[in-house]
C-alpha cells in the first residue's frame, strides 16, 4: 500500500506582514504629503491670512483679530457695495487698508450728518451702530469710473475714502472672507449684511 506524504504546515513567520505595513505607512504618508501640499496652495494662491490693525472695521473686525482674505474672488465676480475689501494704501503702497465698500464707479456719494447717501437716496448702513457715527458731512461727489468709495465701519475712527479719496480697482487685492481668531469670533464675513440703497 502506498503512502501519500503529509506536508508539514509551515510556519508563520512573525515578520512577513511587516513589509505589507510598511508599504501602508508609505501609502499613507504620501496621500498625507499630497494633501498638505494641496491645502499649502490654496491657502498661498487662493487665500491669505492678515492680521488686522485698528479698530475702524468695529464691530465687524477687532484689533490684532487674524481673517483670511480672498486674493482671486475679484478675477471672476465683481466688487459689489458691501464688499470688506483689503486694498493698498494709495498714498502709500507699503501699507494695506481693509474697508467696506459703499460706493460703485459713477455713483455720487454724499454724507449729511453722518448719514450716507448715494445718488441721493439715504443707504441702509446696519453695520454701523448708532454709536459709531460721527455726524461729518462730505460731497456730494462723484466716484470716477473704476475706482470705489471706501469707509470703515466705525465712522469716527476710520481713515478712509472722506481723506484720501476713492480707490482704483488695481489698489484693491482681496475680499475679507473668514475670520479665525479669536476663537468666539471665527465664522464667515461675506454674509453678515445686505447692503441696499433705499429712499426714506
Amino acid at each position: 500500500m502506498s503512502e501519500t506524504p503529509q506536508t508539514e504546515p509551515i510556519p508563520q513567520n512573525e515578520n512577513s506582514s511587516l513589509p505589507q505595513l510598511r508599504r501602508e505607512l508609505r501609502s499613507w504618508t504620501r496621500d498625507l504629503a499630497v494633501a498638505l501640499g494641496l491645502a499649502l496652495v490654496i491657502i498661498v494662491f487662493l487665500y491669505q491670512p492678515v492680521k488686522v490693525e485698528g479698530t475702524s472695521m468695529a464691530p465687524l473686525l477687532t484689533d490684532q483679530e487674524r481673517i483670511f482674505i480672498n486674493k482671486f474672488v475679484y478675477r471672476f465676480e465683481p466688487i459689489e457695495r458691501g464688499d470688506v475689501v483689503v486694498f493698498w494704501y494709495p498714498l502709500d503702497r507699503s501699507k494695506s487698508f481693509i474697508k467696506r465698500v459703499i460706493g460703485l464707479p459713477g455713483e455720487t456719494i454724499e454724507i449729511r450728518g453722518g448719514r450716507l447717501y448715494v445718488n441721493a437716496k439715504e443707504l441702509g448702513e446696519p453695520y454701523v451702530p448708532a454709536m459709531y457715527l460721527d455726524g461729518s458731512n462730505y460731497g456730494p461727489v462723484q466716484i470716477p469710473v473704476g475706482n470705489y468709495f471706501v469707509m470703515g465701519d466705525h465712522r469716527d475712527s476710520s481713515n478712509d475714502s472722506r481723506v484720501f479719496g476713492p480707490v482704483g480697482r488695481p489698489y484693491i487685492y482681496g475680499k475679507a472672507v473668514f475670520a479665525y481668531w479669536p476663537a468666539d469670533h471665527f465664522g464667515s464675513l461675506t454674509s453678515s449684511y445686505t447692503v441696499n440703497a433705499a429712499s426714506r
